[in-house]
């Protein structure tokens, strides 16, 4: 369900100019596939790294980044000026470049050679003035992109290198991509709405609505061995303790697990939303098969939250090989002990088991509200470790994600009547400045909880995605916090117009 990012191609492009000669263009061309193989090689690196040759003219520019824009594997372009390449002749290629770049400000070497060095080193080794006059023209034209400063070999630089890579690749997954809302949104519900015609003018992917009916014609089709099938799948991997009854209703479960699964593959869809108050002809509201869906790398917002279930796509690709899960998650109730504030995480039913404690269990108790069967779910506690709680709404005249980071903790004891997942975490810099930002943001209710990636992707895909970026962390003071919201308000009336 995750795209293979090893089979996702990002180009290294290098600048340079006929000035110095066919010697030292020799030079730059054999520095450049160095560099490429090193970081093709490393295991630390998402992408197949290709090299392309180096680009000394206006034409070989506008042609190389052309054809980046038109190959469906290349999901990104990483530039390197090893010599001074005048950046006038950037302006058309970049005025016409697509897909996200990076700006690798590097050198092949990286130390002086302090006995030896002479003018011709200087003329060829020119990335420290030749990586500033690139960055003028990208500057000038108003080109978002990641700056990445150091030596290519150092670990900092790699894994700055690794968490871009994942950035871009979530952004070519949501070109095209397809979410499917079963239902409507909850009534009434301000956050979970949005101009789905921008989003798809902006960000790619398309939202559609579909009736319960049609999800049931498919559930309806669900034959008794594809139900068979995915029970003895939750008796091998849960921990499953249930009467006659509840297994009933766990076949039930299995039954709009299966059924969901063929309409979202029928579909081509990559995400989803459902709503507890729009089931007509199911019996149950699809908990457990929700959770295994996002497990799968579904991207789901519950109550027709079409934004989050995009947003938690994107976040499962950007996590793809990575230790730690990534889920659905809502801000559902506090512990505001003076000696330890915290926030427990849940839902209803929808979080994904890839953030569980161990093995789930799989249960099946009332669901409280909506007046359907009990509805069975994975229920679970989550290790400790730092993870990021990720936010995007419409705020009518743009898009808008707030990233808080946090630690996850151990309950204080047990919850033995919680028949839930659940997810206990203290928000930097502390509960008080944490839910103060992130109110006067506009943060939503629910959220994307990531324990394999961190802010720094969030940010990375903010800029490629074109989305106003606010992040509440350790250096948080709620006056700066609302300077910054009101100089963007400024900013994003203002932008449309700079040229």
């Amino acid at each position: 369900m995750i795209p293979e990012l090893k089979k996702l191609e990002v180009w290294f492009i290098t600048g340079s100019q006929h000035l110095y000669g066919d010697d030292t263009l020799k030079q730059v061309n054999a520095h450049s596939k160095e560099i490429v193989g090193y970081l093709d090689a490393n295991k630390n690196i998402a992408c197949k790294v290709i090299f392309k040759p180096v680009v000394t003219t206006s034409d070989e520019i506008t042609r190389i980044l052309i054809e980046a824009n038109t190959s469906t594997n290349c999901i990104g372009v990483i530039t390197w000026m090893h010599t001074f390449s005048p950046a006038k002749m950037w302006i058309t290629g970049l005025g016409m470049l697509q897909k996200p770049f990076v700006h690798l400000h590097t050198q092949f070497n990286r130390d002086i050679p302090w006995d030896s060095i002479d003018m011709d080193f200087m003329n060829l080794n020119q990335s420290a003035h030749g990586g500033r006059e690139f960055g003028f023209i990208c500057s000038r034209l108003r080109k978002n992109r990641k700056v990445i400063a150091g030596h290519w070999q150092d670990e900092d630089v790699v894994s700055k290198m690794d968490v871009w890579m994942r950035a871009a690749c979530a952004w070519h997954d949501w070109q095209g991509m397809k979410i499917a809302r079963f239902g409507d949104n909850m009534r009434e519900v301000a956050v979970t709405e949005g101009d789905k015609v921008e989003a798809q003018k902006k960000f790619g992917y398309s939202v559609n609505g579909y009736g319960v009916s049609d999800l049931v014609a498919f559930i309806d089709k669900v034959t008794d061995k594809q139900i068979d099938k995915l029970v003895t799948a939750y008796t091998n991997e849960y921990k499953v303790e249930l009467d006659a009854r509840q297994m009933a209703g766990v076949k039930e479960s299995a039954r709009i697990e299966a059924g969901m699964r063929d309409f979202l593959e029928e579909g081509n869809f990559k995400a989803f939303t459902n709503t507890f108050e729009d089931l007509h002809g199911m019996t149950q509201l699809p908990g457990l098969p929700t959770q295994r869906l996002m497990a799968d790398g579904y991207g789901f917002g519950a109550e027709g939250d079409w934004k989050t279930a995009a947003l938690i796509r994107a976040m499962k690709v950007m996590a793809s090989g990575l230790d730690g899960g990534t889920s659905f998650m809502e801000d559902y109730t506090y512990h505001l002990n003076p000696k330890g504030m915290k926030v427990l995480g849940a839902h209803m039913l929808e979080i994904c088991p890839s953030i569980a404690d161990g093995k789930a269990s799989l249960e099946v108790h009332p669901l409280g509200i909506g007046g359907k069967a009990d509805p069975a779910r994975l229920v679970f506690n989550v290790p400790q470790g730092k993870g990021i709680n990720v936010s995007m709404m419409d705020m009518g005249n743009r898009f808008r994600m707030v990233t808080n980071p946090c630690t996850v903790v151990p309950p204080d004891s047990d919850m033995p009547k919680l028949p839930v997942a659940r997810v206990l975490w203290q928000p930097m810099p502390e509960l008080k400045t944490a839910a103060t930002a992130w109110i006067l943001a506009g943060g939503a209710h629910h959220t994307g909880f990531s324990m394999a990636i961190t802010k720094e992707h969030m940010e990375d895909f903010a800029e490629i995605a074109g989305i106003e970026y606010l992040l509440i962390d350790e250096d948080t003071k709620i006056s700066d916090f609302k300077k910054d919201i009101q100089v963007n308000e400024i900013y994003y009336l203002l932008a449309k117009g700079l040229v």
